[in-house]
């Protein structure tokens, strides 16, 4: 154990001198990720929460044709302006968002009791404009029912009739459960946090050393290979350590100024679930630091074993992708699964629910033992004559 210690110090001071790489390790990656993440999700809630409740423009060209459903919208919520000469080329220039058509023979089509066509001229390749179009594709569809129960009220016609099941949705999710369809690539930005923090270290042990010469002396010192490689990877787990926990109170402070309220949601990442979200996260350490090791002990320089680990550190972000899209709910043997077991396990802790003490248990320790394989591999490499060449 004191020759481990010995090997994790040297390599951790060596680390602290580097202040470029210090600063890029264990503050702009960890910080800028939640301060990200909480302006994207802003900048989204503005969008969502504008759409309700500012006035929204409709550029309407023939608005004399249909004075009752130019009444009708002004009635509610719309400021009807006059429209171009030609609406295509507004809205494809981008001069407008979207322009209602209303032509000449509306009036005699309704009279008649025949469908009367409108034109709603949009742009579906601007997303910024995407809310208004949906409001207004709404208000009009409105319109169209309301036109369709007179009609059959005329003909003395229930209008019920067209509703022969009532569905009423009961929704039971909650404030923190709903928050989470908003916040549930916060464990990806955790995690490429935490191995942003400790991929220079890795690199600077490895193949940094090899590019520097300053390996083979290293490995002529009276230190066994395996506590050698332990105490690299030491030096990697507590400087994804430390980029663990900026990010988590990072992400604890910056969450107070994401306005879920709007929405009726509620973001659940007090202290007492920063501090069990680091716990989750903590067998990861040796997972990263292992895996990270490993691929930049196969390489020759910095340079490359950066390009390497580059692609590498995306490969644990993938369960995380893919429980996002396909919902997934924590299983048994889903803990099994490295950095997924973990996305689940604090998923269901910002949710509030019971955590299965197997669950964690099996988490931890499938965690761990990747792990650890991947250190042993990294300590055979190195007692190869090889890794001199």
């Amino acid at each position: 154990m004191r020759l481990l210690t010995v090997v994790w110090a040297k390599e951790v001071l060596d680390n602290l001198r580097d202040r470029r790489t210090l600063l890029s390790s264990l503050l702009f990656g960890p910080l800028f990720g939640p301060i990200l993440f909480v302006f994207m999700m802003n900048f989204m809630l503005n969008e969502a929460t504008a759409d309700l409740d500012e006035l929204l423009e409709l550029p309407v060209s023939g608005q004399e044709h249909a004075p009752e459903l130019i009444k009708w919208l002004g009635a509610n919520g719309v400021d009807v302006v006059p429209g171009p000469a030609d609406a295509r080329e507004a809205v494809s220039r981008g001069d407008l968002s979207m322009v209602l058509i209303i032509p000449e023979s509306i009036g005699e089509q309704l009279r008649a009791g025949q469908p009367a066509p409108i034109q709603l001229v949009v742009n579906n390749a601007r997303s910024r404009d995407r809310g208004d179009v949906r409001k207004a594709r709404n208000l009009l569809r409105a319109y169209r029912n309301q036109l369709a129960a007179l009609r059959l009220q005329a003909r003395g016609i229930n209008p019920l009739v067209l509703h022969p099941v009532v569905v009423d949705e009961v929704d039971v999710s909650t404030a923190v459960g709903r928050a989470l369809v908003v916040l549930g690539m916060l464990t990806y930005f955790i995690l490429f946090s935490m191995l942003m923090g400790g991929m220079y270290l890795a690199i600077d042990t490895t193949a940094g050393e090899r590019e520097r010469g300053s390996l083979e002396p290293l490995l002529t010192l009276a230190v066994p290979t395996g506590q050698l490689i332990l105490g690299k990877v030491a030096a990697t787990c507590t400087f994804m350590l430390a980029a663990l926990a900026v990010t988590v109170t990072a992400f604890s402070i910056s969450l107070n100024f994401l306005d879920l309220q709007a929405l009726d949601m509620q973001a659940n990442f007090g202290p007492g679930i920063a501090l069990s979200v680091f716990a989750v996260m903590l067998p990861f350490t040796l997972f990263g630091a292992g895996m990270m090791t490993l691929v930049a002990s196969f390489t020759r320089s910095y340079k490359e074993a950066q390009t390497y680990l580059t692609v590498v550190l995306l490969v644990p972000t993938l369960p995380i992708i893919f429980a996002a899209i396909f919902s997934l709910d924590p299983t048994f043997k889903l803990m099994a699964v490295p950095s997924l077991s973990q996305h689940l396990l604090i998923t269901a802790i910002m949710k509030g629910e019971a955590l299965q003490p197997e669950w964690i248990l099996v988490s931890a320790a499938s965690t761990l033992l990747v792990g650890a394989l991947f250190v042993w591999l990294a300590s055979l490499f190195y007692r190869r004559e090889s890794i001199l060449g």
